[in-house]
């Protein structure tokens, strides 16, 4: 059994705003991944079940390796397809917001939706949501991915029953996404029931994780072995390391959305590595996107937020520069040099400072 941590007042919102809806708008953050899309498209054959209508609408392109999920052809990108997107959003009478806490996440279509008389509903997974910008709001950051916060709120509402088989492959692979197949930020025994119950459902995990995994072109095999081996800075005394990628190595091998996921992880199976940085030069902006991961306590989030402009999870988080990349270099390793105390190894105090308590203290986490 679950632990029961959606609030019965969290139950009593979904119940409401779910069964007074007929036309729903379901929006995620941009540049989705794996539990932005789960999530999006797990809540959509929930409600369909349900005989509401309901429309996905991304704000850009989501990856290739995520387009065998049941109905994904029929996601609406709302920098393309303005028409249909707007019709969706005015007809709605409830939006639901899912894997963002802001609604700047979104970019052109937050914009958009700000300027509808809509009621808004938020579930998510990330720290502060900003609530004056939703009617409701159910969220939980201490859980691992937004597809985990839908399964437990299906659960406490009693409706697991109405979760199709596709729903459930939808669910687990934003589960799986947002927790490095289960490598980070998974140490939750809860986590394991869920994909038991979605097992029950008949899912074939090994496939999902072969069809997310296993899916890409030769260039992005290319990529990864230049990004490794020409690119790859490594700072053994901070048990960190940053690499950076132009517009020009992108096109060099022919690079599509999505090429670079998983990437910024591969610097962590270093022996004693801490933290992991990307700096990639975006395509079509004039933005630097960075990318960092880290192990154990070493809070991504904070440090994307004190350096990047960014936040996240804590060892998993993003942020933007709007500068050079021999600028965002320089940001970066200023940035880990203020860390510094952070990430290097800290001898341990001499026995005869800590008297008869040292040898008790040293294995302590601070």
């Amino acid at each position: 059994m679950l632990r029961r941590i959606i609030t019965p007042q969290e139950v009593a919102i979904a119940k409401k705003d779910f069964g007074e809806c007929r036309n729903v708008v379901i929006v995620c953050h941009t540049s989705p991944d794996g539990d932005a899309i789960g999530s999006s498209l797990g809540l959509y054959e929930y409600l369909k079940r349900r005989g509401k209508n309901v429309t996905v609408i991304v704000p850009n392109y989501f990856p290739d390796f995520l387009h065998w999920m049941k109905d994904a052809d029929k996601i609406v990108r709302f920098d393309r397809q303005k028409t249909p997107a707007y019709t969706a959003l005015k007809m709605a009478d409830l939006i639901c917001c899912l894997d963002f806490n802001d609604m700047r996440r979104i970019d052109e279509l937050g914009a958009a939706i700000c300027k509808i008389h809509c009621k808004r509903l938020l579930i998510d997974h990330h720290i502060d949501p900003v609530h004056r910008q939703f009617a409701h709001v159910i969220s939980h950051p201490e859980l691992s991915s937004t597809c985990e916060v839908l399964f437990r709120l299906f659960d406490a509402m009693g409706e697991t029953d109405k979760l199709t088989f596709a729903a459930a492959e939808d669910l687990y692979a934003g589960m799986a996404t947002d927790t490095g197949f289960f490598s980070f930020n998974s140490n939750d025994p809860d986590l394991f029931i869920i994909i038991s119950e979605l097992l029950k459902r008949g899912i074939d995990k090994d496939l999902i994780n072969r069809r997310i995994q296993n899916n890409f072109s030769p260039d992005r095999l290319r990529l990864i072995g230049y990004m490794l081996y020409e690119k790859l800075q490594i700072f053994s005394d901070l048990h960190a390391s940053l690499f950076t990628i132009r517009k020009e190595e992108l096109a060099q091998f022919h690079y599509l959305k999505g090429d670079m996921e998983g990437i910024v992880n591969m610097p962590l199976q270093i022996k004693g590595h801490k933290l992991s940085i990307a700096l990639r030069e975006d395509t079509e902006k004039p933005l630097i996107r960075v990318s960092t991961r880290s192990v154990d306590d070493f809070p991504c989030n904070e440090f994307c937020a004190a350096f990047f402009n960014g936040g996240g999870h804590k060892n998993a988080a993003g942020g933007t520069l709007e500068c050079s990349m021999d600028k965002a270099v320089k940001i970066a390793k200023a940035a880990l040099e203020a860390w510094r105390d952070r990430l290097e190894d800290k001898p341990l105090p001499d026995a005869a400072e800590c008297g008869s308590q040292a040898p008790a203290d040293a294995g302590e986490s601070k």
